[in-house]
């Protein structure tokens, strides 16, 4: 394979991932948060109703996440990534043909399971076809799929409202729209191979488990960041909607958070370079924090679209600050760990939405909810300061990633 046919290859396999993040998370999960406040305008669909749903959307994705951690074979992989497409298409397709609550759990649920193909598998998938034909082994521009996928979402409902769609339609559109997306997620994506010589190198490297204490605080610390990763994600929309002043900047406040997520992944691992994995990751959920708080504090149009940018620019970059750790510890099998992490987060996931929908429907705002979620995330920040202070592991990554300026 020449160089150019191999560039060329690369970068259909990373545009692979890319549409494999808009369809299964963008469409599949975020759809859901513009067409949140549709929803409930011309259905039936209360605040509590909607934190539920978003709840069992997280839990088909924490179900993925350990499907993916426990299997080994990179072909299984492959193929569940493949279904992962498929049934991302077809959730979508179902939300538009009931309104019946238990048939949108289960179709939220399965849309959860197949995000977490494009998160996981597909994420393990480029990884491997990048080792095998010696190629950087980064996956920034995989990840920035993500925060594309949140700008189609927003950018997609907002064009379908400008035509009085309603909320089925809506869905319709999507599921046609991930259709086509699906074609260059499944075929730029090759077959995995034999390895080549002298691609396990990169694995080589001997794992260094970490202490008891790292572990325990800093699933603690994860699931915090969880926690306020998921009431924005779920109720941005539906938030700003419910403002007098901001009515009609729903979706685009969505969007921008989007545009703050795409490049997250490579601007998190530029910080983490200079101050250390744990400190990048404190900063992260530190700014993480004024951008949950303030829609609560004032309903300014100009602070509330930093808050979107605060918000978008931090969650992503700290979920691969936590799996890079985790790669760092293990190299040549990281999947457990990670997969013992997204639990955590994903555990917060769960629970965050229900309660903070069941608070909304009661208080007729989202005030406490959004401070609840702030308070949770400080916690977080506490937790790691503590670990980075007494625990050798946290000191031992923070060292490592400063010394990967000189590598």
């Amino acid at each position: 394979m020449t160089v150019a046919t191999l560039g060329a290859q690369r970068f259909k396999v990373l545009m692979a991932g890319v549409f494999s993040q808009i369809l299964c998370v963008g469409i599949a999960r975020f759809a859901y948060t513009p067409l949140l406040p549709v929803m409930q305008q011309q259905t039936w669909m209360g605040d509590a109703d909607g934190g539920w749903l978003a709840a069992v959307n997280y839990a088909g994705y924490m179900l993925g996440a350990v499907l993916a951690a426990s299997i080994r074979s990179i072909y299984i992989k492959d193929t569940l990534f493949r279904c992962g497409l498929i049934l991302a298409v077809i959730t979508t397709a179902g939300m538009a043909l009931t309104d019946h609550f238990w048939v949108w759990a289960g179709l939220r649920f399965l849309a959860g399971l197949s995000s977490s193909a494009a998160m996981l598998l597909a994420s393990g998938l480029i990884l491997h076809w990048l080792i095998q034909h010696r190629q950087r082994g980064e996956l920034g521009i995989h990840f920035a799929g993500l925060g594309l996928g949140m700008i189609v979402a927003a950018v997609a409902v907002e064009m379908m409202l400008q035509f009085s769609f309603s909320w089925q339609t809506q869905w319709w559109g999507f599921s046609l729209l991930g259709a086509v997306l699906l074609v260059p997620a499944w075929r730029w994506l090759p077959r995995p191979e034999k390895p080549l010589e002298g691609a396990h190198v990169a694995s080589s490297r001997t794992a260094t488990p970490p202490t008891r204490t790292f572990m325990r605080w800093m699933l603690a610390a994860y699931f915090c960041a969880g926690y306020g990763y998921v009431i924005s994600a779920t109720f941005l929309v539906a938030i700003v909607e419910r403002e007098p002043l901001l009515a009609g900047m729903g979706n685009w406040t969505f969007a921008l958070a989007g545009l703050a997520a795409a490049p997250a992944v490579m601007l998190w691992d530029l910080v983490a370079r200079r101050v250390g994995y744990l400190m990048a990751l404190m900063i992260a959920m530190s700014i993480q924090v004024i951008g949950i708080v303030l829609p609560a504090i004032t309903a300014n149009a100009a602070v509330v679209l930093l808050s979107a940018v605060l918000y978008g620019g931090t969650f992503l970059g700290c979920v691969s600050l936590v799996l890079t750790m985790a790669g760092r510890l293990y190299p040549a099998s990281p999947a457990r760990l990670m997969g013992q992490m997204t639990l955590a987060y994903g555990a917060a996931q769960i629970c965050a939405p229900a309660l903070t929908g069941m608070l909304a429907e009661a208080s007729g705002h989202y005030g406490v909810g959004l401070w609840l979620a702030g308070g949770f995330v400080t916690l977080g920040v506490v937790l790691l300061a503590c670990l980075r202070r007494v625990d050798q592991t946290a000191q031992r990554l923070d060292a490592a990633a400063k010394a990967s300026v000189y590598a």
